[in-house]
């Protein structure tokens, strides 16, 4: 019965947000049926269509998983997109600076950078947050905009191949990248660039569960965003704590860099990120801020993110900023859930107002 609650929200918004949609497309003069045709058909035809959902899903689940850790201790971190792109840069560092590196060695290192590259830059907001009570919406923001301008900086004047009009680093070595999925999944081509990325963030969500539910940093975790003072009563070190979950939120976002530049760019590209940050809040509160309804959160933004191209070509009037209507509507629907549980103030709700 529990497990029933918990998917009724989730579905009943997406179910609103294409009711919602399919209005907006009448009122352009489409048809709802065969637009909404497209954007699901084209995301689940084989291979092309599932296998670009898995790559823009990849980065989706690893934003999601962060975000949903970050709300478990009650954070609202809103730095996922500054995080990525550190972690994406730190890969590509890494990928350069040791390409000489065998295959076996130079792989992980880059994992490890871009973990710890998003950890780090995670790590601060939690230590204002915790320290001097800087509140974390704030600091990640301004985190965001470092994350970009510096990450710009060092490409332009110390990593870009001399002569490049495009903003991106020099190639990482070969034995940095790592394999599609193509090689190994019958009938599915190499050149759809979904990696073994989608792989780690399959085993990613598997670990954030066990992290969570399994472990004693989870319980102190999950305690610290339930009530900050009973924990604190209970022996519970919060601030500890919210350096802690903001440090695992931040490497969870890092690991975008795996899949965008070992498996995909082969570089640093400036501006690679399409906003993966900020959908990731929408995808943790799809998922209930559950590891796999975030994963199944994640999938369907991912499909909307391949069949916004069809609707675009193949229909009169609609474009594909259709995608961003149905992803605003579901978000205000599940953050109007309270509505539907007789007024009392949502999760998100109480975050806004400082009461978590």
């Amino acid at each position: 019965m529990k497990l029933l609650r918990q998917l009724v929200y989730p579905l009943a918004a997406v179910l609103a947000a294409f009711l919602v949609g399919g209005l907006v497309i009448l009122w352009v003069g489409d048809s709802p049926l065969e637009t909404y045709a497209l954007l699901l058909g084209s995301a689940v035809s084989w291979p092309d269509g599932i296998g670009y959902t898995l790559f823009y899903a990849t980065p989706l689940i690893f934003t999601g998983l962060a975000v949903a850790v970050a709300f478990r201790c009650g954070l609202l971190n809103i730095g996922a997109e500054g995080q990525l792109i550190a972690g994406a840069f730190a890969t590509a560092w890494a990928g350069i600076t040791f390409a000489s590196l065998p295959a076996w060695l130079l792989i992980p290192l880059c994992c490890l950078a871009a973990i710890a590259a998003g950890a780090a830059w995670g790590t601060v907001p939690g230590v204002l947050r915790a320290r001097f009570g800087a509140h974390e919406v704030i600091t990640t923001i301004m985190m965001n905009f470092i994350a970009a301008a510096l990450a710009s900086y060092l490409t332009q004047y110390h990593y870009k191949k001399e002569g490049d009009a495009i903003l991106q680093t020099t190639p990482i070595g070969e034995s940095a990248h790592i394999a599609r999925l193509g090689r190994f999944v019958p009938g599915m081509p190499e050149r759809i660039p979904v990696s073994v990325a989608f792989l780690l963030a399959l085993l990613a969500c598997v670990l954030v569960w066990v992290f969570l539910r399994q472990t004693r940093w989870g319980y102190e975790i999950r305690a610290t965003g339930a009530n900050p003072a009973a924990a604190e009563y209970g022996g519970i070190h919060t601030g500890r704590q919210i350096v802690l979950a903001m440090a695992v939120s931040g490497g969870l976002a890092g690991m975008v860099g795996i899949g965008e530049v070992l498996g995909y760019r082969y570089r640093y590209y400036d501006g690679f990120s399409a906003g993966y940050g900020f959908t990731g809040i929408a995808v943790a509160l799809l998922g209930r801020n559950h590891p796999f309804g975030a994963l199944l959160a994640a999938l369907l933004f991912g499909a909307f993110l391949r069949g916004a191209l069809f609707v675009d070509i193949f229909t009169e009037h609609v474009s594909k900023d259709l995608v961003l209507v149905l992803q605003a509507v579901i978000i205000l629907f599940v953050a109007a859930e309270a509505l539907f549980r007789g007024g009392r103030l949502s999760r998100l709700g109480r975050l806004a107002k400082g009461k978590v």
